[in-house]
């Protein structure tokens, strides 16, 4: 199975957005974390947006924030929605075969398909959020770290905020 682009850019925002905890985020910082084009993700936010897994708001002091809590999230809801095709092969859309009638294949793929589905939706955002192994997945993001409650806001470095485009 393989997805699309627009599946794993949509994939790699929300971990973003999920990264960023209650802060707003940006096309143009997803596009910069990540280094792919904001180009390619003014449709993968659009159509996140459009299923509620974000909130987009245009303006100024506006951004992206996650739609609903990164728990209830499934990842296997995500590429469902995200993939216009989950067809492996031709047959599954209805294409015409000269074995169909006799083909096992079909049902070994669609089995392998499930159970690929089945895998992904057992996890949430949550769990991809999850530090692993002493890596800090906001580090590796370019996030600056949120001030913990001992310490105050203004000893934190700035960073300006990256408008939505």
């Amino acid at each position: 199975m393989r997805l699309t682009r627009f599946t794993d850019y949509g994939l790699r925002t929300l971990i973003y957005l999920g990264s960023l905890g209650p802060r707003q985020g940006s096309i143009a910082g997803v596009a910069a974390a990540y280094g792919i084009s904001e180009h390619h993700l003014v449709k993968v936010v659009h159509q996140l947006g459009r299923l509620g897994l974000i909130r987009t708001t245009r303006g100024r002091g506006g951004g992206l924030l996650l739609g609903r809590p990164a728990d209830q999230i499934r990842v296997g809801d995500v590429v469902r929605a995200m993939e216009e095709d989950l067809a492996l092969v031709p047959c599954f859309a209805g294409a015409a075969c000269a074995i169909t009638p006799a083909c096992r294949l079909k049902g070994v793929l669609n089995e392998a398909l499930a159970a690929f589905l089945a895998v992904l939706d057992r996890h949430t955002l949550a769990d991809l959020l999850e530090p692993n192994a002493g890596q800090d997945l906001a580090a590796l993001l370019g996030i600056d770290p949120m001030p913990s409650i001992d310490e105050p806001a203004s000893r934190m470095p700035r960073r300006p905020v990256d408008p939505v485009r």
